[in-house]
């Protein structure tokens, strides 16, 4: 029997809550994490409907994008909707967890679900984050060189952008002096000095996987005292960070690719500046509020830049060197429930999951 831990860890492997913004609050809100689970109810924001329905559909836990809360609450009254929703799921004993820019800032997530319906091709993080992540450098005897490299591989050491199992090896002789006190794997304790060929293993680590990648070095390691080196590097994660860049199959008129994203993301309609009269190939795009992420796409040559949540004067910014298309908040992230549902399903093939019918956007249009 599932319980709400183990599908928090499945969704936290793919997008861990380290790569948050700090403004931010993914991850349980309300519940218990060892509460049994048998169905989830997988939706963008919990409202009051999506409530009910999670009742009426007899799912204990409600997965959403957008947080339920994001700040401090002084009362529950029943006053607002979020207290009425947090009475509700404490009432009818329901979970709800969040997954939100973690989710934004994974090369597989909000942003690839965009460019796979738009048909992009060759795509990349627009705005890679840098800081996050370790060289580790460590010195193995010949014959633990492939067990303990392989150790640090499946702990999640050695990638570098589509490829895995990435390492660096120096040959190399290391010396050591065993203590009358140790019990070492070469030598005898208060023996001489020790002469051994060693193998220096270089491999990157992402934050996230920093220490389940050393407790595998410990535990694979032979010798009593591992000696390592972990240093933080400056070099920019090439699948964590904001936004995306990609191609279209074939250049487009703005006219046509205007239909297009309006076809394709099933916006009731698009906001955009006035077309500078050149076809469209280079697309950049950002789920949610991505007006932060304007002169990213216009350094990156994009013809067009696809996001939610521009300001009037914002508009301004395109200066005739990029289109600007704001299909709304919503409309660009309405698919998010979809990743959710693909990680649920591969882990978890015989567990119970819902989409909610439910439309949640706050934005009426009127036609």
């Amino acid at each position: 029997m599932l319980q709400v831990k183990d599908i928090i860890a499945a969704i936290e492997d793919f997008a861990p809550p380290l790569y948050q913004e700090s403004y931010d609050n993914s991850g349980l809100q309300l519940g218990d994490a060892t509460q049994t689970v048998n169905a989830a109810l997988l939706c963008l924001d919990v409202t009051e409907a999506v409530i009910q329905e999670a009742i009426d559909s007899n799912c204990q836990l409600i997965i959403a994008h957008h947080p339920l809360i994001f700040s401090g609450i002084k009362k529950i009254s029943g006053n607002s909707a979020t207290e009425r929703i947090i009475e509700q799921a404490l009432k009818k004993n329901i979970a709800i967890y969040a997954a939100h820019t973690n989710l934004d800032n994974m090369y597989a997530g909000v942003n690839q679900k965009i460019a796979t319906r738009l048909g992009l091709t060759d795509t990349h993080i627009l705005a890679p984050l840098a800081g996050i992540l370790y060289k580790l450098y460590t010195y193995v005897p010949l014959n633990a060189a492939d067990a303990v490299l392989n150790a640090l591989f499946q702990a999640g050491a050695g990638h570098i952008g589509n490829y895995a199992e990435c390492s660096f090896t120096t040959r190399g002789t290391g010396s050591f002096k065993p203590g009358t006190q140790t019990q070492p794997a070469i030598g005898t304790p208060g023996g001489p000095r020790e002469n051994v060929e060693e193998v220096k293993i270089e491999v990157l680590i992402p934050k996230h996987a920093q220490n389940k990648v050393l407790q595998a070095l410990f535990q694979a390691h032979p010798y009593q005292e591992v000696a390592y080196e972990l240093i933080a590097l400056e070099n920019k994660h090439q699948h964590i960070g904001a936004g995306l860049m990609g191609n279209l199959p074939q250049a487009l008129s703005q006219e046509d690719f205007l239909h297009l994203v309006k076809n394709n993301m099933l916006a009731n309609t698009i906001k955009y500046t006035p077309l500078p009269n050149k076809r469209v190939k280079k697309v950049a795009l950002c789920g949610g509020s991505g007006s932060f992420l304007l002169k990213n796409a216009i350094a990156a040559g994009a013809d067009a830049f696809i996001s939610a949540d521009f300001k009037y004067h914002q508009f301004f910014d395109a200066e005739g060197k990029i289109i600007i298309c704001d299909i709304g908040h919503y409309e660009s992230e309405q698919f998010t429930v979809e990743i959710f549902k693909e990680i649920l399903n591969e882990k978890f093939p015989n567990f119970a999951v819902l989409l909610s019918r439910i439309s949640t956007n706050p934005v009426k249009y009127f036609n």
